[in-house]
């Protein structure tokens, strides 16, 4: 788990809701010590990655991060660590807080240094050099100082977030300080787990510095939580069938790209779906998938008149006039829609398509990667990276659906702007038909009768976790396979479903 000791789902605050809790602390009578909390908390991390190690060095910057970052120097020297501190602002120029934890810092004639000493051994370095008041580029003097930190062959606790990382989007300030561990303090942050921000963050620790829940909002944004998703499909009755549990269908597969649709169609099936229907373009597609004849081919009218319970459509679908009829149909149609791939180039180059999903009464799921969403957007996979949850956002309210924004930290966003952000997944997940899974994953979950947008939250966890799981136990992340996800999502989600002890109460 990337967050120290966290299963559930948690609210992920954006800078101006953390500078209002703050404010609204510091209204309180009396008004908690944040500063002073965080430092000493900062300290207590520290001590126990030190283990027996004793020599740590402090960075502290020229604004409250730095204040955080001297107030747990102070309490290390106090503790007997070897504490070297370098100070890279204006002491005059020191926020009130901060000033205040420098003066601590220097009773006792204790020394500040102005830059890293050339011939020094640290254990640990404490990164307090910006937190999430960052709004720019790093000037040439920080991005130095960055690049020497990153550099050290030394463990690196950030504190609240690695200086030079946006804690809004997860996109570096030119660089980024490379953190081993960070302590994000309040509540977490966007950018610890979208786009760069996984990369630079390491193990993420919470703490809120004692502060009272009433004081921390509700958020739109929420980190999507294993002990909440998995409890989302319940053991089915000893009494069900197929007719219960789903009608999928899938529509695709055109010319050489069938294996995008079976793909699919067999994540279905695993994830537990009744029925699955597959509708292949390719006029010279089999009519039986020797490898999973579970799987049913119709032709892909017969498929649309069916009355599904959900209906993927995109994979390998291409994007000829027949592709855009077929998508559509579909889309005036009141079935329950998962919306992929190809299906997303028609939409975005066709704005009557865009208009009849507007104004859709049934659940629509877009799952773009990057490239894809800038096509609906009109911009460029660039943008689309600079701000992904704001991006996904956009896409949610102007086309009334659930979009799942894949990537580093998937985004899904609905329309009623809320958003979560998905912790679990690893590089392994960047091959062929790993999207192609998780749209019949979701699907399946659907036609579960699991509403569309715990289907979608469950779906996408799932998906990650077993990449995860696969790579823990000696399988990827290089030469990770779609179907590989595919099974092992299927046995977690059994385990989850029907843990020992539910089965045997059960029974």
């Amino acid at each position: 788990m990337l967050v120290a000791g966290l299963t559930h789902s948690q609210p992920l605050y954006r800078s101006h809701e953390i500078r209002s809790i703050e404010q609204a602390a510091a209204a309180l009578s009396p008004a908690p010590a944040l500063m002073e909390s965080a430092g000493k908390a900062t300290a207590e991390l520290a001590i126990q990655l030190l283990g027996n190690h004793y020599a740590v060095l402090v960075l502290a910057g020229p604004g409250n991060n730095g204040g955080d970052a001297l107030v747990a120097a102070r309490y290390l020297r106090e503790f007997g660590y070897r504490v070297t501190v370098v100070l890279t602002g204006d002491p005059a120029r020191l926020p009130v807080e901060a000033a205040a934890a420098l003066r601590a810092w220097r009773e006792g004639d204790r020394d500040i240094l102005s830059t890293i000493p050339a011939d020094g051994h640290w254990d640990l370095v404490l990164d307090g050099l910006f937190g999430i008041g960052l709004e720019r580029d790093l000037d040439v003097a920080y991005l130095e100082l960055v690049k020497q930190v990153n550099r050290m062959e030394t463990p690196i606790l950030s504190l609240d977030i690695p200086s030079g990382l946006d804690s809004e989007t997860g996109q570096p300030f030119r660089a980024a300080v490379r953190a081993d561990h960070t302590i994000t303090f309040i509540g977490l942050k966007p950018g610890l787990f979208t786009a760069y921000g996984p990369d630079y963050c390491g193990q993420i620790h919470l703490d809120t510095l004692g502060l009272p829940p009433e004081l921390l909002p509700q958020a739109k944004g929420q980190l999507i939580g294993e002990n909440e998703v998995s409890s989302y499909l319940k053991p089915r009755p000893r009494n069900s069938h197929k007719g219960m549990l789903g009608s999928v269908g899938v529509l695709g597969g055109a010319g050489s790209m069938t294996g995008a649709a079976l793909l699919s169609g067999r994540a279905a099936l695993l994830l537990g779906a009744g029925r699955v229907y597959l509708g292949l373009l390719d006029e010279n597609s089999p009519t039986v998938d020797f490898f999973q004849p579970e799987l049913m081919l119709r032709g892909p009218d017969a498929l649309l008149d069916m009355g599904l319970d959900c209906l993927v459509i995109g994979p390998g679908l291409g994007q000829s006039a027949r592709a855009l009829g077929y998508l559509e149909r579909a889309l005036q149609s009141d079935q329950k829609l998962v919306i992929d791939a190809d299906a997303l180039n028609l939409l975005g180059s066709h704005v009557e398509l865009q208009s009849l999903l507007k104004t859709r009464k049934a659940a629509s799921i877009l799952t773009p990667h990057p490239t894809e969403a800038g096509r609906l957007l009109d911009c460029s996979n660039h943008e689309i990276q600079q701000d992904r949850i704001s991006s996904a956002q956009v896409l949610a309210s102007r086309l009334n659906s659930l979009v799942v924004l894949k990537g580093a930290g998937t985004v899904c966003a609905f329309a009623d702007d809320t958003w979560h952000v998905n912790p679990s997944g690893n590089p392994g997940l960047s091959s062929a038909g790993m999207g192609d899974i998780l749209c019949g994953m979701t699907a399946a979950l659907i036609g579960q009768r699991l509403p569309a947008d715990k289907a979608t939250l469950l779906a996408v966890y799932l998906h990650g976790l077993a990449a995860d799981v696969l790579v823990k136990d000696g399988t990827g992340p290089i030469g990770l396979t779609a179907s590989e996800v595919a099974m092992k999502a299927r046995s977690l989600l059994n385990q989850w479903v029907y843990a020992p002890s539910k089965w045997l109460d059960e029974r």
